[in-house]
């Protein structure tokens, strides 16, 4: 451990070096030697004025590959952190879906800002861009595309490809997109197709006429299913009008699910937003925990004034304290289980918000049979223990109720708050321990109650 730590510490001080040495050579060939994360852990731990230095250095271009590099891990923190004049020609250098995601995760007034100081026509569509759904076909497609009318001929396209040959060198062109007058997709061009045909064809006699599409509100399960489907590079995105508005890349969608499941694991954990980095500000990072960590106190108090009812009851068996964290524990991790599957099953597509009958069905009969045979072991853990068949039946058929309870409630909260347009990944965490703490405590201290003369003789 000791050894990583040193590598990922000259790491940055290799950075600082060269940023001091004023080197962009050097620089150049050390950034492009070191992944992704550990380039991202290197510039995240250089001070303001270092950061600030190296983009001057290494210029526009080479700035907006290094953000949207590490883009996932920080990058857009940094662009606030930078002088404005700078931060609006480094993301002017980047692809159109890289400016409007960078742009997103800004403060408002810092994005409009930028925007402000933009070109006009880029500006509209990065803002266009931004009004798309976060996870659907408009929100990851690239306006950077090439089309053409289907009047046009080969070689009108191919001296446009030489006018403009610096532009497009940007361009991730694999196709060429043929349109009518109004914008309308008509077709897609090869480029092998366009180099080999008679410069004096019409390109809609060459184009491919029947191909694929999606609409520009398609759902991300809606690309991921498409391109599992299909092993194509991208898909062209149409608008209600069939007018083409961007391209929809195969690789973007791969990204996209890796930030979903990474988002997800830190809603998971209780940090609001779905991402946090040591490079935020003291407050922002706070306050994304606490609104998590507030909401938890009171749901804990509810389910602890549970306790306070049967106060009496704890107080002539005491034996039962001991096994209230177990039953709450093991209610919350079954119910986390049926949690799991249902945002799982959301996230495909498999169930929807509606089929919350068929959902019950199926978690409570699992419910029921761990239930019982959870009941079963600490239950007899519990008569091995004290030697008292009545505190085994108390503890053990706690636990099978509140397994049902947790498993059945686990997997329809999902649903219930998909339903309601709520995050379930965020939301199902805390009603889902309140629920398990306050079943569980009342099942144990109320089915003792019934039983106290034999607990506490």
């Amino acid at each position: 451990m000791e050894v990583v730590a040193e590598e990922k510490q000259d790491n940055r001080t290799t950075l600082e070096t060269l940023i001091h040495q004023n080197d962009r050579p050097k620089l150049d060939v050390f950034m492009e030697n070191l992944s992704t994360v550990d380039l991202a852990r290197a510039f995240s731990r250089l001070d303001k004025e270092d950061r600030t230095r190296l983009l001057e250095i290494i210029g526009y271009e080479k700035s907006a590959g290094l953000i949207s590099k590490i883009s996932d891990v920080g990058g857009p923190n940094i662009v606030e952190q930078i002088p404005h004049v700078q931060a609006v020609s480094i993301i002017e250098e980047m692809r159109s879906d890289r400016q409007a995601d960078v742009l997103q995760k800004l403060k408002e007034d810092n994005a409009e800002s930028i925007l402000q100081d933009m070109g006009a026509v880029r500006a509209r569509q990065i803002r266009q861009l931004m009004r798309y759904p976060e996870n659907t076909a408009g929100g990851l497609m690239i306006t950077d595309f090439l089309s053409y009318t289907g009047k046009q001929q080969v070689k009108d396209v191919l001296d446009d490809f030489q006018r403009h040959s610096e532009k497009y060198s940007d361009f991730d062109v694999q196709y060429v997109y043929v349109v009518s007058d109004t914008g309308k997709l008509l077709g897609v061009l090869r480029l092998r197709d366009l180099l080999l045909s008679p410069k004096d064809r019409l390109i809609s006699e060459i184009m491919i006429k029947k191909l694929l599409k999606v609409d520009v509100d398609a759902s991300f399960q809606e690309l991921r299913d498409f391109f599992r489907q299909y092993s194509f590079l991208g898909v062209p995105v149409t608008d209600k009008e069939g007018k083409l508005v961007g391209i929809v890349r195969s690789a973007l969608v791969r990204e996209a699910a890796n930030k979903r499941n990474n988002q997800m694991f830190l809603k998971f954990a209780g940090i609001v937003g779905g991402e946090e980095f040591r490079t935020m500000s003291l407050f922002k990072r706070s306050s994304r925990r606490l609104s998590w960590l507030s909401i938890n106190i009171v749901l804990n108090i509810i389910a602890a004034s549970v306790i306070a009812l049967y106060q009496d009851t704890l107080e002539r068996a005491i034996v039962l304290a001991v096994f209230l964290p177990i039953i709450s524990d093991m209610s919350g991790c079954s119910g986390n289980q049926a949690v799991a599957v249902s945002i799982r099953e959301l996230t495909l597509g498999l169930v929807r918000p509606r089929e919350i009958w068929r959902v019950l069905s199926k978690e409570s009969a699992i419910g029921i049979v761990n239930g019982i045979a959870l009941g079963c072991l600490l239950g007899g853990a519990a008569l091995l223990w004290k030697g008292n068949p009545y505190l085994g039946l108390v503890v053990g058929v706690s636990l099978a109720a509140n397994t049902l309870v947790a498993v059945s409630f686990g997997g329809l909260v999902p649903l219930i708050l998909r339903g309601l347009h709520t995050d379930p990944a965020l939301a199902s965490g805390p009603l889902l321990t309140t629920i398990t703490d306050m079943c569980g405590f009342f099942f144990v201290l109320s089915f003792a109650s019934f039983l106290l003369p034999k607990l506490s003789g």
